[in-house]
């Protein structure tokens, strides 16, 4: 039998391209999911399809980096398949894993595809230091939409929480959370 895997990082990217190409290669099961490849954790659809493949199977995919993104991964399922006697083609580049030449080639994108994954959190990283060195970067997240301050002391003037959400624009539980907080 020959199965497919497909994956995107984010839900608003679109599996329909890695679809088609493995379904024209003879995928009759295809399993896909939307989450980041840099890690096994978390992959639901990649576990149950590793725990289904047996003995001369085939698991195709469309790009190496579709599988995993980190070499420990990408080793380990590898190596696992392998010895489940699981063969491993990807349908953009020339890996077949049951020759050397495919092998080897696997070896070789896997280290660019973890090459390619540092790079990124290390140019992240650059960015967050320009920023903060710029006084843009204050920390995670966005920037508070509620003015606790002002809501403190809307309270203290004796003026009630419903008064105090449709003064300041915001909801009634965003009032309460700030005066939750005040404790």
């Amino acid at each position: 039998m020959i199965y497919g895997y497909a994956r995107v990082s984010t839900i608003d990217q679109d599996l329909s391209i890695q679809h088609a190409a493995l379904t024209a290669v003879g995928c009759t099961v295809v399993r896909s999911e939307k989450v980041t490849g840099t890690s096994t954790e978390g992959r639901e659809e990649l576990a149950t399809l590793l725990q289904f493949l047996r003995e001369g199977d085939t698991l195709v995919v469309t790009r190496v980096d579709r599988l995993a993104r980190s070499l420990r991964d990408l080793q380990n399922i590898v190596h696992d398949l392998g010895r489940r006697g699981v063969t491993l083609k990807a349908t953009e580049q020339p890996i077949d894993t049951s020759t050397a030449a495919g092998k080897c080639f696997l070896d070789m994108l896997g280290v660019f595809a973890e090459f390619e994954t540092n790079l990124r959190k290390e140019r992240q990283l650059e960015g967050i230091a320009r920023a903060k060195a710029n006084g843009i970067y204050v920390g995670k997240g966005r920037p508070a939409s509620v003015d606790a301050v002002r809501v403190r002391e809307m309270k203290a003037q004796g003026i009630g929480p419903t008064a105090i959400a449709k003064a300041l624009g915001i909801g009634r539980a965003s009032v309460y959370r700030v005066l939750e907080f005040r404790r």
